[in-house]
């Protein structure tokens, strides 16, 4: 089998979670001095590999055999555009991240992946302190031909997308359920939109639902994905932080927006700014952390 199709395969596999499939994509690594572009390897050996226990062996091997896996393969394989990690439309700096994903689905310009990239991610019930911040700093960092990285959630990552695009900019959406979904629902026009005119990816087959852990899961790629994220408007432990430390384990330049400290939705972005966090006054600041990337 064609080794892209085969990851392509065990993505879809149920119960063959994003980590089985690092330690896969690190098992091939090892083994082979040069990728090949087919291999032969049964079920079996996978599980062997990946270290699955003895449940989730038996659960594996019955998936990875089953007619509705083949034919939800065959279906992924003929009808949704996707790209494998070891493809060359890969970005490095997504491959070389925390639990790269192996299969990313898509939706439009694929050659975005290859541009500057600032992560841009905030509350989803954000005040008018956000809008007035994006309306700040987007205009000047798209025209510098950075595109912008951000998640379609309410809020932050809604008007980052908006603002992006309202500026003849480049935007880049990464979704937390398959590509035929919308979530939240009311953001289906900017999805289609985006999915038309920007880049719209996911790691969830067509058809996932908004599941609880996969938006912890698709904050990994955004912080993998970007060169630097800002992080604006954010209450402490919040999802945004989450995403800030991941990006600050990828060696990524983490910038935040300074808030009022009476403010509940600063706390975040304050904590991070006393943390190291470079603070953000002006669109300069972000422009400084890409004058050599």
């Amino acid at each position: 089998m064609k080794l892209r199709n085969l990851l392509l395969k065990l993505k879809l596999t149920p119960g063959f979670g994003i980590k089985s499939q690092y330690r896969f994509y690190k098992y091939l690594n090892f083994k082979y001095k040069e990728i090949p572009n087919e291999i032969i390897i049964d079920a079996e050996s996978i599980a062997k590999v990946t270290n699955l226990s003895k449940k989730s062996t038996k659960i594996f091997i019955n998936s990875f055999k089953s007619k509705n896996l083949d034919d939800n393969f065959i279906y992924h394989l003929n009808h949704v555009k996707f790209i494998s990690i070891f493809d060359d439309e890969y970005p490095i700096n997504l491959r070389e991240s925390y639990l790269p994903p192996i299969v990313l689905f898509y939706f439009g310009d694929l050659s975005l992946l290859n541009t500057k990239k600032l992560g841009i991610v905030g509350a989803r019930k954000c005040t008018d302190y956000s809008f007035t911040i994006l309306n700040k700093i987007v205009p000047t960092v798209v025209n510098s031909n950075i595109t912008i990285v951000s998640g379609l959630a309410d809020g932050v990552d809604k008007l980052s997308h908006q603002c992006t695009i309202a500026n003849e900019g480049n935007t880049i959406a990464v979704i937390g359920t398959g590509l035929d979904v919308y979530y939240p629902k009311k953001n289906e026009q900017l999805q289609r939109t985006i999915a038309i005119s920007n880049l719209l990816i996911s790691e969830y087959p067509v058809g996932s639902k908004p599941l609880r852990f996969h938006f912890p899961e698709r904050n990994r790629i955004i912080a993998g994905l970007v060169d630097a994220l800002t992080v604006i408007e954010a209450k402490h432990k919040s999802g945004s932080l989450i995403t800030a430390n991941l990006a600050l384990q990828n060696n990524r330049d983490v910038l935040a927006i300074p808030g009022r400290i009476d403010s509940e939705l600063s706390i975040g972005c304050n904590e991070l700014i006393l943390a190291g966090a470079k603070p953000v006054l002006s669109a300069k600041d972000i422009l400084e952390e890409f004058q050599y990337k």
